[in-house]
């Protein structure tokens, strides 16, 4: 199969620099151009860390192991390791560190490099001390955000802290405008810090320390893509509940010191109908029309509902299958929760309309008559970090909209 030019224009830029992003998007095809550009260094060992749930995937065909057997694989020795396994497992991480370190010329590679972006997370450590003893790394990704830029520099630093040669705190004054709140505990004289970046500087300085060493493609393909947007109702019952939620954990007052539970409030409101009776209809009639649609839901309990009760359709999570997997044989998605996430949503989606993609394409998202569910379409289609978003809310504005 002839290669694309993106896939040859990354490959021919990245082959200059020895260590490099292919920050490319979902479905552009970044792992050709990788593989062949390794097998160009003539390396003795590489050392491939992709999501787990990418590499044992229940469709082989589906999986990154087909895809680099696809491309003609190494020409060396060769581990596939779950990302997550770096962490979880102190023997594969031994073991890993025994092999790069006898090896004479190591590669490693990241897929979904976003699984790298928390400095303090023992994943990323100890990928970063893995990559210390590497010559040659690249990183993959289409979305090299998810929720602000601070997500880029552990990507960067793991090629090279050399490239940005900054702190994390001069990474965030050269380029974070971020305001910042004392929290005292109740009954204590404690107090802690919470900070939230609102805005970003010098963007051209920062995009001058790291072009060399990324290549960006967008995703271009010959068949379309409709969003439909499906609107239910909520039963009474549900309806209420979602009112007292609401008025229990907003009445107390330190909500707002703390945002990330707010994301676990919200979360708690849409679980409420995730199981929506109208939901559920909606999607027996649209799996009457196309037994292949792919379904993907929220929550566990969720997902493994709609199993049972649509046994012939093939239930994802946004989590779990955002990433990574080569869906291109299915061509309509039906969005059962929503998400705030703008990247996930992205990366989902890509899931099927990507390279190799021969059919245009159907998303339909279900929409649900509270607030609540407006606040998360919108935030989707603006492409906002909702939490910044929510920052800027009293919380009675937010009752307001979300009822």
């Amino acid at each position: 199969m002839k290669a694309l030019k993106t896939q040859i224009d990354s490959k021919k830029k990245l082959s200059q620099v020895k260590v490099g992003a292919f920050f490319m998007d979902a479905g552009t095809g970044k792992t050709r151009p990788v593989i062949e550009l390794v097998n160009s260094l003539k390396p003795d060992y590489v050392l491939y860390l992709a999501p787990y749930q990418c590499i044992h995937t229940d469709n082989y065909k589906e999986s990154t192991r087909h895809e680099i057997q696809k491309w003609g694989s190494f020409n060396c020795d060769f581990d596939l390791i779950g990302i997550e396994s770096v962490s979880m497992s102190d023997k594969t991480y031994l073991q890993l560190y025994k092999k790069i370190s006898v090896a004479w010329k190591p590669v490693i590679i990241v897929d979904e490099s976003l699984k790298i972006k928390n400095a303090d997370a023992k994943r990323t450590q100890r990928i970063h001390e893995l990559g210390k003893m590497v010559e040659y790394k690249y990183i993959l990704n289409g979305t090299p955000l998810s929720k602000n830029l601070l997500d880029l520099k552990a990507q960067i630093d793991f090629l090279s802290p050399a490239i940005l040669n900054m702190s994390i705190g001069e990474f965030k004054n050269s380029f974070c405008e971020y305001k910042q709140m004392i929290i005292k505990k109740p009954g204590t004289f404690r107090s802690r810090t919470k900070e939230w970046i609102v805005a970003y500087h010098n963007m051209d300085f920062l995009y001058r320390l790291i072009e060399p060493y990324i290549f960006r493609a967008d995703l271009n393909i010959d068949v379309g893509i409709d969003f439909i947007d499906i609107n239910y109702d909520l039963q009474e019952d549900e309806k209420k509940e979602h009112k007292r939620i609401m008025e229990e954990v907003l009445s107390q007052d330190w909500l707002m010191a703390k945002p990330n539970f707010f994301l676990m409030l919200t979360q708690k409101l849409q679980h409420n109908y995730s199981l929506s009776n109208e939901k559920l209809q909606i999607v027996a009639d649209v799996l009457k029309n196309n037994p292949e649609t792919l379904i993907v839901a929220k929550f566990v309990v969720t997902q493994n509902y709609l199993k049972k009760k649509f046994p012939l359709a093939r239930v994802l999570s946004w989590q779990k299958h955002g990433h990574g997997l080569n869906l291109q044989d299915y061509n309509e998605m039906l969005l059962f929760d929503q998400h705030w996430d703008y990247g996930l949503f992205d990366q989902i989606v890509k899931r099927i309309y990507r390279t190799g993609q021969k059919k245009n394409c159907i998303i339909r998202r279900l929409i649900g008559n509270v607030g609540l569910e407006s606040m998360m379409y919108q935030n989707v289609d603006k492409k906002a970090d909702f939490l910044n978003e929510f920052k800027k809310l009293t919380l009675e504005e937010f009752k307001t909209l979300a009822e």
